[in-house]
């Protein structure tokens, strides 16, 4: 699998700057193109989809995290094997965006599950992840603190 054969998009994350707009989930879409099977990187040895618990989301800066055309690599990875599920490049200024109008709904919703990602193959729906925590890692894969979402409790 290729990064380019996945695009991202995401939805929810304008009501953070709109006083009169009421919180809403951000939510990330992820969908593949490509002809690998994405579904064996989504499924445990039983054949099973990997729930929410058994996946990781992270970005991995590509440059500084105050230059404005930073940009870096969303990586969602199998917890307990490390394996990559799939990766894309992106912009950093719109994955820090998105985490802080999760940890925005995390705050006004009262929630822990601050975030939500679907992800499709072709544009027809494989899996729905409910998420609370999404690391940054600069160039040295240092973990930021400051930038990541990071539940209250966890102790990483």
């Amino acid at each position: 699998m290729r990064r380019q054969e996945f695009t991202l998009d995401v939805t929810d994350i304008d009501w953070v700057d709109d006083d009169d707009a009421p919180p809403e989930r951000p939510t990330v879409t992820i969908d593949f193109t490509g002809s690998a099977a994405l579904e064996d990187r989504l499924t445990d040895a039983d054949g099973d989809l990997l729930d929410g618990d058994e996946i990781d989301v992270a970005f991995r800066l590509q440059g500084d995290v105050e230059d404005a055309d930073a940009t870096g690599v969303v990586g969602v990875t199998h917890r307990l094997t490390g394996d990559f599920v799939l990766e894309l490049n992106e912009d950093a200024d719109d994955v820090l965006q998105f985490i802080r109008a999760a940890r925005e709904y995390g705050r006004v919703a009262d929630t822990e599950t601050r975030y939500r990602v679907h992800i499709h193959r072709g544009g027809e729906h494989v899996v729905t992840y409910e998420k609370d925590t999404f690391l940054v890692y600069n160039t040295d894969g240092d973990l930021l603190r400051r930038h990541s979402l990071i539940p209250s409790g966890i102790e990483i």
